[in-house]
């Protein structure tokens, strides 16, 4: 589903990002990327959904050739990702039912199919009795449980979320975990970048380690293990 071949990313500055990458992640995987602050995560990241370009090698996805694709074929892209960020990124104007509905807008669903798919997703993640609230009348997780309604509701085939526990509580986090593992379940991939090593351990998956910009681990049902 994905390949990364001798993928290197280095900066203007003279930073290395990450440094010849070789991996594959198959449909519906469930995968950690783990490792210390500045390792190369958010690199990594930000270069599946083409945010951020390689230096040199080639990445894959689907039918996609990252080196080969031209500008007007990103959007089609990033249809098939849903992306899910530490800070939400939901629009403080808009309800729960709207922040939704707009990922579902923007690629020109029909009306009718919005609002059954919203109120679909938003049961999902336990959140169809706050359709009409705004960002702001939330807590931070019910945030985070937005948010992935949001990533999930054009029916992606992969996942990727940056850090989705790291602003919440144990509690809270174990409820983010479950509602991701759920999406997994059907046979979504997910992809997760993540500091937090009690969800590592308690929920095993397979974990990629990066540390100064080299993935030094790849194991199936691997332990969080890095010291940050």
């Amino acid at each position: 589903m994905i390949s990364m071949e001798n993928v290197s990313k280095q900066y203007e500055n003279g930073v290395t990002g990450i440094a010849d990458v070789n991996l594959t992640i198959k449909q519906g995987e469930f995968v950690y990327v783990v490792g210390p602050s500045g390792a190369g995560k958010s690199t990594f990241i930000k270069m599946l959904y083409h945010q951020l370009t390689p230096t040199t090698g080639d990445i894959k996805f689907n039918d996609y050739d990252y080196a080969t694709m031209k500008n007007k074929d990103i959007p089609y892209l990033r249809r098939e990702m849903g992306v899910v960020f530490q800070d939400f990124k939901l629009l403080p104007r808009l309800t729960v039912f709207e922040n939704v509905a707009y990922a579902m807008q923007v690629v020109e669903k029909e009306d009718a199919e919005i609002h059954d798919r919203v109120l679909e997703v938003l049961k999902e993640v336990g959140l169809e009795h706050k359709i009409r609230r705004f960002p702001s009348e939330l807590s931070g997780g019910e945030q985070q449980r937005v948010a992935i309604a949001r990533a999930i509701a054009n029916k992606p085939s992969v996942l990727i979320a940056d850090e989705p526990t790291g602003n919440l509580d144990p509690d809270t986090s174990d409820g983010i975990m479950d509602i991701l593992e759920a999406v997994n379940r059907q046979n979504t991939t997910i992809i997760m970048a993540t500091h937090n090593r009690d969800v590592v351990d308690s929920r095993p998956h397979r974990v990629l380690e990066v540390a100064s910009g080299q993935f030094v681990r790849d194991e199936e049902e691997g332990s969080y293990g890095v010291e940050d």
